[in-house]
């Protein structure tokens, strides 16, 4: 009887753990998003280079759609200029060679030198494993 007691309580501590663990391939998922925030806050152009995919189809919350080369000018000139940003609530579910990220995202802006702005989105991203590594392939955003 202790035994089944036993099994029956390390199978549900072993369940709660799973439902809390994230995978190998979400964590590098996270850590690229993490990665596409800091270059965007930092206008770092290699950075932005190097995380979106060359197809890339970056959709702003104004409706606006950007290529890789627009974005990633956009994001070096200044147009598009996040002086700060704060991901919340982010989830992050994987399909296979893809993954699929939605969160809430708060900015402080700068965009084309203007005053200082703020903007909230919810931002979905979807992201491809190409050669090895975690590209962005689609974004877009709707404001809330």
């Amino acid at each position: 009887m202790m035994k089944k007691v036993l099994i029956f309580l390390f199978a549900i501590q072993l369940s709660a753990f799973s439902a809390f663990a994230q995978s190998k391939e979400e964590a590098a998922v996270a850590a690229a998003v993490e990665t596409l925030r800091k270059a965007l806050v930092d206008a770092d152009k290699a950075a932005l280079e190097n995380i979106a995919a060359d197809a890339l189809d970056y959709a702003h919350s104004n409706g606006k759609i950007e290529d890789k080369a627009e974005f990633v000018r956009a994001i070096v000139s200044g147009e598009s200029d996040f002086v700060a940003i704060d991901i919340t609530d982010q989830k992050i579910t994987m399909s296979g060679n893809a993954a699929i990220v939605r969160h809430k995202l708060s900015a402080t802006t700068n965009n084309k030198g203007q005053a200082p702005g703020s903007v909230k989105l919810a931002v979905l991203q979807v992201w491809q494993k190409q050669k090895g590594g975690w590209k962005l392939l689609a974004r877009q955003a709707v404001r809330i």
